[in-house]
C-alpha cells in the first residue's frame, strides 16, 4: 500500500528499563469513525488509495505498516501528588514517522488492549472519551496551542466496561514525542546513572539539539523545558482551557498539550473552575495550572540533580535557583498575553491593575471569559451585562490606556483578534456532538470540528456555539474515561 509510511524508531532501540516490546491486541470488527485528512497531508500519507475496511485495520492496529517496532512506554508520576510507577497501560507506540530529517513524529495508539503497566487494567478505551480528545486536541491546534494530534479514531465493534457498557475505540495519537517529566522520574527511581544520562542525551537529541554540546546538558535542558512549559500554560491561560489532571506523567518536555481526559473549557470567568469529577480538592483549577506546572518542573530538577553537578548540595542550589525563576518567567509572559487580550501596545505601570480590575468585575457578574474579550473587539454578544456602569467606568479607563504608544483602533483590533477566539469547544456543545456520536451519529461532530478549525474567525455562522450552557443546577463534570 502507498500511504507513505517512512518509520525510523530510535525510542524503541533505548535500554530495555525504557520499554516493553508488545503488540496491539487484535479488534474483532474495527470501523472508522474518523480521519484527519489534513493532518494526513502535513505528515505526508495518502489514505485514498485504500478503502475505509482497510484503513479501519490499519488504525485498529490489526493490520500494522511496515518497519514499525511496537513497544508500551514506561513512566511514572506523582498523581494528584502521589508517586506512583507507571507505564502505557493503553497505548502502543507504532513507532516514529519521518516526514524530513528533521521532522519525525510519533505514531500511538491509544486503547489497543493491555501491557504489562496496566495495572488491572483492561488496556481499552471508550469511544466517547477518544473523539473528545480528538475534538479538543484539534481545537488547541487550531487555536495555535502546542498539542499532540488526532490522527483518527476507529470502533473496535466490541463494548468496554466503565460505569456502563460503552462502545470500544482506539485513537490515534501524533506527538513530537512522548517523552513526560513522568519518564524521567521512572528512569531515576531505578537509581542508574547510565540510563539517566541515555535519557538526558536522547531528549536533546530529539527535541533541543542547539544545546547538543553544551557544557551542562542536564542543566539547560530544565532551562528549556521550563522556558516551552511557561509559554504553553500562558497559552492555555489565554483561552481559558483547563487541562483537568496535570500529573508528571501528563506533561511532555516539547511543550505540547498531551493526555486529554477530564479537559473542558472555563465558561463563566472563575479562577477556581475546576470540572474534573476526581479533582475533588481543586488541585488542577483553572488558576493552579500555573503553580502545579512549577511543581512539575521541581519533579524534573531533582531527577536531573546527579547530573548538573557532583556536588549534590551545589547541584540543587543551582536547579532550585531555575525553577525559582519560573514564576517571574510565567508572571511577565502572562502580562504580555493580557495585554494582547486587551490590544494594549507598549507598557504602562497601571496595566497590570487594569487587567487585575476586569478579571475581578468578569469574576462577581459570572462574565463569560470568552465573550468579554470578544464584546471589546466589537463583537455583537448579546448579554446585559455588559451594560452594568462598573463595567462601562472600567472600558472608559481601558480606552484611555488604548490610546497610548502609537496605537489607533484599527491596530488593537487586528492584535486582539489574533489572541482572543470567537468561539471555543463550548463544554455543552462538545457533550452534545459525543452523545450523539455515541448513538452513531456524527453530523453535530463534524459540524462542530468545522466551526473550531477557524477560532479566530466571524465569517461563519457560529452564534449555536458562542454561548456558555443555559443555567442549570447540576454542576458540569467531566471524567477521565479509564
Amino acid at each position: 500500500m502507498t500511504i507513505g509510511w517512512h518509520f525510523d524508531n530510535t525510542y524503541s532501540k533505548l535500554p530495555n528499563t525504557f520499554k516493553e516490546e508488545i503488540k496491539p491486541t487484535p479488534v474483532h470488527n474495527p470501523e472508522l469513525v474518523i480521519l484527519n485528512e489534513e493532518l494526513a497531508k502535513d505528515l505526508n500519507l495518502n489514505f485514498s488509495n485504500i478503502n475505509k475496511k482497510q484503513q479501519a485495520e490499519i488504525f485498529s492496529g490489526n493490520l500494522l505498516p511496515k518497519n514499525t517496532n511496537t513497544i508500551a512506554q514506561a513512566y511514572a508520576g506523582h498523581q494528584f501528588g502521589h508517586f506512583t510507577m507507571l507505564g502505557d497501560g493503553r497505548a502502543v507506540l507504532l513507532g516514529e514517522h519521518l516526514i524530513n530529517e528533521n521532522n519525525r513524529f510519533d505514531i500511538q495508539f491509544k486503547g489497543s488492549g493491555k501491557t504489562s503497566f496496566s495495572r488491572g487494567g483492561d488496556g481499552r478505551a471508550a469511544l466517547g472519551p477518544m473523539l473528545r480528545e480528538y475534538i479538543i486536541s484539534e481545537a488547541l491546534y487550531s487555536l495555535n496551542i502546542q498539542t499532540t494530534r488526532s490522527l483518527a479514531v476507529v470502533k473496535t465493534g466490541e463494548k468496554v466496561v466503565r460505569e456502563n457498557l460503552l462502545q470500544g475505540a482506539i485513537l490515534t495519537r501524533v506527538a513530537s514525542s512522548h517523552i513526560r517529566v513522568g519518564t524521567f522520574q521512572y528512569i531515576a527511581a531505578k537509581q542508574n546513572i547510565k540510563d539517566l544520562k541515555i535519557l538526558v542525551d536522547y531528549s536533546v537529541d530529539r527535541h533541543f539539539p542547539e544545546i547538543k554540546f553544551s557544557e551542562n546538558k542536564a542543566l539547560d535542558l530544565l532551562n528549556l523545558v521550563m522556558l516551552k512549559q511557561c509559554d504553553l500554560i500562558v497559552d492555555w491561560m489565554r483561552v481559558g482551557f483547563i487541562h483537568g489532571v496535570m500529573n508528571t506523567d501528563n506533561m511532555a518536555i516539547s511543550g505540547e498539550t498531551i493526555d486529554y481526559g477530564p479537559c473542558a473549557f472555563m465558561d463563566h470567568y472563575d479562577p477556581k473552575t475546576v470540572f474534573s469529577s476526581i479533582d475533588k480538592f481543586g488541585r488542577y483549577a483553572y488558576s493552579n495550572q500555573p503553580p502545579i506546572a512549577k511543581w512539575n518542573l521541581a519533579r524534573l530538577a531533582e531527577c536531573l540533580i546527579p547530573l548538573i553537578d557532583t556536588n549534590e548540595d551545589k547541584s540543587i542550589k543551582i536547579a532550585s535557583e531555575i525553577i525559582n525563576n519560573f514564576q517571574k518567567i510565567y508572571e511577565l509572559k502572562w502580562l504580555n498575553m493580557m495585554r494582547n487580550k486587551l490590544g494594549l501596545f507598549g507598557e504602562n505601570k497601571n496595566d497590570l491593575n487594569l487587567i487585575k480590575n476586569l478579571l475581578n468585575w468578569m469574576k462577581k457578574n459570572k462574565a463569560d471569559y470568552t465573550n468579554t474579550f470578544c464584546y471589546l473587539m466589537g463583537i455583537n454578544i448579546k448579554d446585559k451585562i455588559f451594560y452594568d456602569k462598573s463595567f462601562t467606568d472600567w472600558v472608559s479607563e481601558w480606552k484611555l490606556r488604548s490610546t497610548l504608544n502609537n496605537s489607533n483602533k484599527e491596530k488593537q483590533i487586528k492584535l486582539m483578534m489574533k489572541v482572543n477566539p470567537v468561539v471555543i469547544p463550548r463544554n455543552h456543545k462538545v457533550e452534545e456532538a459525543l452523545s450523539e456520536a455515541n448513538n452513531n451519529n456524527f453530523d453535530l461532530m463534524t459540524k462542530l470540528l468545522f466551526i473550531l478549525k477557524n477560532p479566530y474567525s466571524t465569517k461563519n455562522d457560529i452564534s449555536e456555539f458562542q454561548y456558555p450552557a443555559p443555567f442549570s443546577k447540576n454542576k458540569y463534570q467531566t471524567f477521565c474515561g479509564t
